[in-house]
């Protein structure tokens, strides 16, 4: 799409993900058994015809860079435009050189990116959020309705703390935001918006002229009286990956046929970095039961209710029940887990029994063995 631009935040550290962010942002925490949350946004862009993205990054983005790379896998490797990594810093000032504070002030420390932004309207977006948005559809409606900013909010049971909400009238235009309630009430924000180029910049420009950094509050808030703010409902599966519970809980109901072929519609396909695995191998004794299995796993035990990416072994006597494991985790000879997720190349030693509940997912660090 000639007329829209992407710019995509991986710019929190969320505290509530606990020792799933120790080696990386929320941006490339995995999901679904072969993706990264990040996936889910770059792939929504690319699906509206954007070939144009800006990659925010903040805290922790080694593994960000590693998983994106060039953006080959999205087709954003180009020799103009493309894919663009954009820096963790703000800009020079009386605090020094810093991670920025909030998503203006990260505009405002790549100025000069925005102004060689080719297209008429940009869509802002959080990498965080595992959702497979019709973009196309969103700025249909944004030009239609003819509103300064287009929000895209959920409609579901799922309260986030510290997120945003917004009451509306008839037509859906805004009538009130609500940051970091303690009782949530109207829509979830999304943290997906669209809006054109120059409204941008100028709302960047101003904001950064007053020592403002947040777009909920300096922008959202302070302006819902003077801008026209519409919001676009998804009623689709939208997960924000704010809270090791959350996490546990949204990966579990793509066990569930209809929200996996809700979130990954054939007509905007996810698109996601090649593990380069052979098939999965399920050993004679090996049983998996209602699970998600990623290629180059090995099965000689069984694994129930669970979710496993690419490379994991269970050895024979082992038993995996309502687990999500990491890349290349091993769950030895007699082991049993319930209820863990496991980060990459976690090791679970023979007979050793490790348990966890439904309402409280017990996380394994990276490298460690149990």
């Amino acid at each position: 799409m000639n007329g829209l631009h992407g710019i995509i935040f991986a710019n929190e550290e969320r505290a509530g993900l606990q020792e799933l962010v120790g080696p990386r942002c929320s941006a490339s925490i995995p999901f679904g058994g072969r993706y990264r949350a990040v996936d889910f946004a770059l792939s929504n862009m690319v699906n509206a015809g954007i070939t144009d993205v800006g990659l925010v990054t903040h805290g922790q983005y080694q593994s960000l860079l590693d998983h994106v790379g060039t953006g080959k896998a999205w087709d954003l490797s180009r020799k103009r435009g493309g894919l663009s990594f954009l820096p963790p810093f703000n800009d020079s000032g009386s605090r020094g050189i810093m991670p920025y504070r909030g998503n203006v002030e990260a505009l405002a420390a790549v100025r000069s990116y925005l102004d060689t932004i080719r297209q008429d309207h940009v869509v802002l977006a959080d990498g965080d959020l595992v959702a497979n948005l019709p973009i196309t559809e969103i700025f249909e409606e944004h030009m239609k309705t003819g509103a300064d900013i287009t929000v895209v909010c959920g409609n579901d049971s799922f309260a986030i703390d510290d997120g945003t909400y917004f009451e509306m009238d008839g037509s859906h235009r805004i009538t009130e935001v609500l940051v970091k309630m303690r009782n949530p009430r109207g829509y979830r924000g999304l943290d997906t918006f669209i809006l054109s180029t120059k409204l941008l910049k100028e709302l960047v420009d101003d904001c950064s002229g007053k020592d403002q950094y947040s777009w909920r509050r300096a922008v959202l808030q302070a302006r819902k009286d003077t801008l026209h703010l519409h919001a676009y409902i998804w009623n689709g599966f939208a997960a924000q990956i704010r809270s090791v519970q959350e996490y546990y809980d949204r990966s579990m109901q793509l066990l569930n046929p209809e929200i996996r072929a809700d979130l990954f519609t054939p007509k905007r396909p996810v698109l996601a970095k090649s593990a380069d695995k052979a098939s999965a191998y399920v050993g004679p004794e090996g049983h998996i039961g209602n699970s998600l299995v990623a290629d180059g796993c090995r099965i000689e035990g069984t694994v129930e209710n669970s979710i496993l990416f690419s490379g994991v072994t269970v050895e024979a006597g082992a038993v995996v029940q309502g687990c999500i494991l990491f890349r290349d985790s091993a769950i030895r000879k007699d082991a049993e887990v319930s209820y863990v997720i496991a980060d990459k190349n976690v090791e679970i030693l023979e007979r050793r029994r490790l348990m966890g509940y439904a309402t409280h997912p017990v996380v394994i660090a990276k490298n460690s063995k149990v």
